[in-house]
């Protein structure tokens, strides 16, 4: 199955009422036709075209439509279907769901889920799915397939009535999903379930049962480390397929090489305190007084295996050294779920959602928050993100709670959570993303430092203010903050001084609150020692929500009582023009083409 969220597409307000139903079992995100349909995650105007690049994007696509609109959108991409992502038909009434490509690749799954959600049976056309009920080269979480090609024969064996040998290793289990219903060992055709390489014509099936712990030197070379992996596993006749995990110690939760390691692999990596690891020691057949001291439990490598392998499990490669690096393999008795060992490495988004609707928050956004198990942020941001946050753990406070928030999305991603911190805007500006490095840099908290920290930009206030307007920002300007909570007034002052002095179009965040009412009219009397008091203004107010207000006036016109915390307030230079065209009004600050012009 594709890896990523599924973009249910509509193209009325029926379909998106049902896409938001179905979300809440499948996951995904509402793309809507614009002007047809009323608060989707995200717009288009073109359908064809929309699904199509979704389609490239390897993004599986539920059409709340009719299938020959998906098809006809996705016909000129099509190649092989192996590469292809889930493409998913349903009625706009929820009277049927067609998988209509990548049914192997997940489609017949989802398909299954929201027939289940619908209280109806999907209808699936594979043929190994109608006449086994399962397909072969798709199977589930747990289980790695070798070469799907290689299902062909067998499917089409099992197809015809014909007889198929299954070989498997004693310790392994028989998969319940895999339905042989001819068996015979003297078959031609073949199945062959081990977590061993194996030779031969045989149909593959590896039971994910092999966790694989590594222990390193810090920034050993990862290539030193995959290659004493890739060695052992040969040595002792193991398949990478069969690998299901790989572990460590949580000290090496940010280790580039076992991050590295994990990723080659593709499966994901895990991470034990020394606590749970010295639980181990018993078991251990290399226990060392000097890991011991150095991080608190008797053996990282073989101790991080079998806490993995579970009570059932053992271990079946001791642990084997390079010169910077360690590793051990352990055997659970059946396939393992990642999901249940330990912690993952913690990630922290930071992210900008934009001033306020939907359409206006990046693809980058959407996809981290569709990552997140948790958000944080102000309650009013968190209720903007609406279906695209459904089914996450909330965690939200009050506006002035500024570092409370960064504190909690830090903790909460260093107990091995994958964390989205919101902010409106851009959280690079008078937002989030500055107060948690402060926060990192300040604390210097090694459990902190372990976590994956990326920023994603949004646009911001000033940004949506002047696209609406024209394009004020047009030549140099500059952004200042009013507010005196964290930096003291003359400063402020200064920097106003300084601006206006450059005759640059000037920017006000949090212009007035409640307290705040005489800095905006300090402000005002300084500009307009430098610059007339005929230069517009511009009042943007709840962009990208439905109050939105975008007013021009004057300098000289401007007054306190016109500006209130939701409004943005952006002050023209002395060449900022504001002009009238047809039924509309514009302001721009020319950048000096008509001076070029006149000059050549």
């Amino acid at each position: 199955m594709s890896p990523k969220q599924p973009a249910y597409v509509v193209l009325n307000r029926n379909g998106e009422a049902l896409a938001r139903r179905l979300i809440a079992a499948t996951g995904g995100e509402v793309h809507g036709l614009r002007q047809r349909t009323t608060a989707p995650d995200h717009d288009f105007t073109d359908t064809l075209p929309h699904i199509a690049a979704l389609f490239g994007e390897d993004v599986p696509v539920i059409g709340i439509c009719a299938a020959g609109i998906l098809v006809r959108a996705v016909a000129p991409l099509l190649a092989d279907k192996n590469d292809e992502p889930p493409v998913i038909a349903v009625a706009e009434d929820g009277s049927a769901v067609v998988p209509v490509l990548g049914g192997h690749k997940g489609a017949n799954g989802i398909a299954r889920v929201i027939a289940a959600a619908l209280g109806i049976t999907a209808a699936v056309t594979t043929a190994g799915d109608v006449a086994l009920g399962f397909a072969i080269d798709d199977p589930p979480a747990g289980w790695n397939i070798a070469d799907p090609a290689a299902g062909k024969a067998v499917m089409a064996a099992m197809l015809n009535g014909e007889a198929v040998r299954v070989d498997r290793d004693p310790h392994l289990p028989m998969p319940a999903w895999l339905k042989v219903p001819n068996v015979d060992d003297g078959a031609a055709v073949s199945i062959r379930i081990t977590d061993g390489v194996s030779d031969g014509n045989a149909f593959v099936v590896h039971p994910q049962v092999l966790c694989l712990s590594v222990g390193c030197e810090r920034d050993c070379d990862p290539v030193e480390l995959e290659t004493l992996v890739r060695d052992t596993l040969d040595k002792a006749g193991l398949a990478a397929g069969a690998v299901a995990c790989v572990v460590s110690l949580d000290l090496k939760s940010d280790e580039p090489a076992v991050l590295a390691l994990a990723e080659n692999l593709g499966v994901p990596a895990r991470f034990f305190d020394a606590a749970r690891l010295a639980q181990e020691t018993p078991r251990l057949k290399n226990p060392s007084d000097i890991v011991y001291a150095e991080v608190g439990c008797h053996g990282v490598a073989e101790g991080a295996a079998l806490a993995a392998a579970g009570t059932d499990g053992a271990l079946i490669v001791e642990k084997n050294k390079s010169a910077r690096a360690t590793c051990a393999i352990a055997r659970a008795a059946a396939p393992v779920d990642p999901k249940l060992l330990g912690r993952a490495r913690g990630r922290l988004s930071i992210v900008g959602i934009g001033p306020g609707q939907a359409s206006w928050r990046t693809p980058e956004v959407s996809h981290w928050l569709t990552e997140a198990t948790d958000v944080v942020g102000y309650g009013l941001y968190l209720d903007l993100l609406g279906s695209a946050i459904a089914g996450k753990q909330r965690h939200m406070s009050e506006l002035s709670e500024e570092e409370a928030r960064v504190r909690r999305s830090i903790e909460l991603a260093a107990e091995g959570r994958d964390v989205a911190l919101v902010s409106s805007g851009d959280a690079g500006i008078y937002a989030m993303a500055a107060l948690a490095f402060e926060v990192l840099d300040r604390d210097d908290d090694p459990a902190f430092n372990r976590i994956d920290i990326r920023v994603s930009p949004g646009i911001s206030a000033v940004q949506a203010a002047a696209a609406r307007i024209g394009a004020p920002l047009g030549h140099d300007f500059a952004l200042i903050s009013l507010s005196d909570l964290l930096t003291p007034w003359e400063v402020i002052e200064q920097r106003i001084e300084a601006a206006a002095r450059g005759d640059f179009t000037v920017a006000f965040y949090n212009p007035v609150s409640k307290r705040r009412r005489t800095q905006l009219a300090a402000a005002k009397d300084i500009l307009l020692n430098h610059r007339p008091g005929e230069v517009p203004v511009i009042l943007a107010r709840n962009l990208g929500r439905e109050e939105e207000n975008v007013q021009v006036i004057t300098l000289s016109a401007l007054e306190v009582d016109m500006v209130d915390m939701l409004t943005l307030v952006l002050i023209g230079s002395s060449a900022t023009r504001h002009i009238r065209r047809g039924m509309r009004e514009w302001v721009y600050t020319p950048r000096g083409y008509a001076a070029k012009h006149a000059g050549g």
